[in-house]
């Protein structure tokens, strides 16, 4: 019995049209020269979590089912007085997807998530890091279909960071453009 491996809907578009189209827009000499997508990484900051470690686990499970890996927690990296926070205490969770988990995410954020967003426009084109990377916030983990309404704890926001190849942030917006990230006119 060989296991058949299993490619995203979203790569085999990647690989099929959307390399072709970036190699043609920017005269890259070889198809290596094309920015893709390299990881994802999608954190939760829970900073209720100093007094109710329960929320810290409701978190670390709906990331894990939003993205199908398993969370890790983040810890305070200095401590603050005024926010009652030590060196080292569990405040956040992360997930880093790469591979086909990464293209399945991508595929769920952009068809099915953010057209969910009350009032969606689209997104700010602008929150590129000036080295090909896009960070986008979303206010409420709701938007999700794998989250279940009446068992969450708390509504909670996330930050989803998208690593690209790309060396400027043209060839990133235009690479995400082209795999459906709906950017605001």
């Amino acid at each position: 019995m060989a296991a058949e491996k299993i490619t995203a809907r979203l790569k085999t578009f990647y690989n099929e049209k959307v390399t072709k189209q970036l190699q043609e827009e920017f005269t890259y000499k070889t198809p290596m020269q094309v920015p893709k997508m390299e990881k994802i990484v999608v954190s939760v900051g829970c900073g209720d979590a100093i007094a109710n470690k329960k929320l810290l686990d409701a978190v670390v499970k709906e990331l894990g089912q939003i993205t199908g890996s398993k969370a890790v927690t983040t810890k305070a990296k200095k401590s603050i007085a005024a926010f009652k926070l030590r060196q080292g205490m569990e405040i956040g969770a992360m997930v880093t997807l790469r591979g086909t988990r990464m293209y399945e995410f991508y595929d769920r954020l952009v068809n099915v998530a953010l057209p969910r967003v009350k009032d969606f426009r689209g997104i700010n084109p602008n929150a590129f890091d000036g080295h090909g990377n896009y960070a986008l916030g979303i206010k409420e983990q709701i938007i999700f279909p794998e989250i279940d309404y009446d068992k969450i704890e708390r509504i909670s926001g996330m930050n989803i960071v998208i690593g690209t190849t790309a060396k400027t942030d043209a060839e990133a917006k235009s690479l995400l453009q082209k795999m459906g990230m709906p950017f605001r006119k």
